[in-house]
């Protein structure tokens, strides 16, 4: 992923650095519990442990010649061992051992820590969300169904809609996280055939993870697959965010809008501009991780016990999600935190109208009155439509239409478009999600 969109802490989990310090880890781990069995002498898994090194650029070079980068890199460790006259111990490192024992399993060591900062990101929006659907819990705002005023809502509960699929969100990430937590270590087709599955169980749990119950060369892919998808799920959480948040700060709503620094320009050409750029950035990046999502599906069929087809689509995707996600939460969080809300645009727009918004309200009113049902909704879809051509207002027509006020007296038509009455729920919609 391109500098512009990588915070520091997630960038530097997927640096080469990184990774090869991950590998020598598996190595340090497996050696160690070798050596407790007699495998391998305990004076190499001690020198790998505390002497080995890996140098990314030694690494590459030796890539370059031999094609091959774990075989690049067990070169290097092995050179780091001789740099020390540790020759005889070089010889036991990646004993009984086969690529992807190390690839795999280091790569959910990776995952393991990008995990964790997507969660802390995932917990920060979740109480951002939490916390300004409860500041607008009760500010009551026109909703809208196929972009059209339906029937009133508050700004509050759309904020705590979102809250509760953020939840959902965090819930699907620690499942997907948690089934990524494995490595395997059972060699070129997973049947053990020079370890033994308990040395696989003991540097598992050496190094935090669990072991795979049964693999071929790789874990499969299922799990990968299932990760990749619940990140391009909260993107699409957070894009559905920004969707609406566009659609807010449009000139013709300007019910909310993102926060505009007083240095920042919205035009090279148009002074005037406020541009939802942020919201705009978040929908398109959130369509990177849906791509990404289609490759990992893709990754699931492997030939045989393993192919190879797999690894530069994950040298791509594990990366570019994880720091895209960590990224697109960030922005988002600081977007809903630092959001202007108008609750007098929003009222105004509600009333815009002219109550054309309770003519549901009026339909269940009639009919409770004694009128039939059938015969109501054509009486106030007729007035609805004719206010509408026209440019009344709906209110006043209906007041004035004596089948309706023969049934409905002006008090009892005043609480009709009374929006206050629509919205008396709302304190227990909000107990049912925060159990407050």
């Amino acid at each position: 992923m391109i500098e512009r969109y990588t915070r520091p802490a997630m960038g530097r989990i997927w640096t080469d650095d990184n990774k090869y310090r991950c590998w020598l880890q598996v190595e340090s781990a497996a050696s160690a519990v070798l050596a407790e069995d007699g495998v391998i002498p305990q004076s190499a898994a001690e020198a790998i442990a505390s002497k080995a090194s890996v140098s990314a650029a030694r690494v590459q070079e030796i890539e370059a010649e031999v094609k091959h980068d774990v075989i690049a890199f067990t070169t290097t460790v092995a050179e780091s061992l001789k740099k020390q006259g540790l020759d005889a111990e070089s010889r036991w490192l990646h004993y009984g051992l086969t690529s992807n024992d190390i690839v795999d399993t280091a790569q959910a060591l990776q995952i393991k820590e990008a995990s964790a900062l997507i969660r802390e990101g995932l917990v920060s929006i979740l109480d951002v969300l939490k916390r300004r659907a409860l500041e607008f819990k009760h500010t009551p705002i026109i909703g809208r169904t196929h972009g059209i005023h339906a029937e009133p809502t508050t700004f509050g509960l759309k904020l705590l809609n979102w809250y509760a699929e953020m939840q959902r969100n965090l819930a699907r990430f620690d499942s997907a996280a948690g089934e990524m937590r494995v490595g395997k270590l059972s060699g070129a087709v997973g049947t053990f055939g020079h370890l033994k599955p308990e040395h696989e169980e003991r540097i598992c749990a050496r190094l935090g993870l669990k072991p795979a119950l049964v693999a071929t060369q790789v874990i499969q892919r299922d799990r990968h697959a299932a990760y990749i998808s619940a990140l391009a799920i909260i993107g699409g959480t957070l894009d559905k965010i920004a969707v609406e948040v566009r659609h807010l700060q449009r000139t013709e709503v300007r019910e909310a809008q993102e926060y505009f620094s007083e240095k920042q320009k919205g035009s090279s050409a148009m002074p005037h501009k406020k541009n939802p750029i942020t919201s705009e950035q978040i929908s398109g990046l959130a369509r990177v991780l849906r791509g990404n999502a289609q490759a990992a599906f893709e990754n699931m069929p492997l030939w045989h016990e393993r192919d190879i087809s797999h690894s530069s689509v994950e040298r791509v995707i594990f990366p570019d999600s994880t720091i895209l996600v960590d990224y697109l939460l960030a922005k988002t969080t600081d977007l809903i935190d630092r959001l202007l809300v108008y609750p007098e645009r929003m009222k105004k727009n509600l009333e815009s109208t002219g109550g054309l918004i309770f003519s549901g309200q009026l339909l269940l009113d009639l009919s409770e009155a004694g009128m039939m049902r059938e015969d109501a909704y054509r009486l106030v879809q007729g007035h609805a439509m004719r206010a509408w051509k026209e440019d009344l207002v709906f209110r006043d027509e209906v007041a004035r239409d004596e089948k309706i006020t023969a049934l409905l007296s002006p008090e009892r038509l005043a609480r009709t478009f009374d929006y206050t009455r629509q919205l008396g729920n709302v304190d227990a919609i909000f107990k049912r999600v925060l159990g407050e």
